[in-house]
């Protein structure tokens, strides 16, 4: 984001009163929060995808084989 950019938000930002300026920055503190998670989450998912891709075609290969058994969810 430009310095500009910022600077323009910051000037809004300082426009509202006290109390909505805090609403304001408690808000963005939950987003970036939010956002730094799921950039966790991309990169452990990207981390384990080839893990993932070999374990799906083994099980497809052994339904196909019929070396499976369904999944009884009961007993989870």
């Amino acid at each position: 984001m430009s310095s500009a950019a910022i600077t323009t938000l910051v000037k809004m930002v300082e426009s509202l009163p006290d109390d909505l300026q805090e609403k304001f920055v408690e808000h963005i503190r939950d987003y970036i929060s939010d956002l730094e998670d799921e950039k966790l989450w991309d990169t452990s998912f990207r981390r384990t995808q080839d893990n993932l891709v070999a374990a799906a075609r083994k099980a497809k290969q052994e339904i196909a084989a019929g070396q499976s058994t369904p999944m009884d969810y009961e007993q989870l």
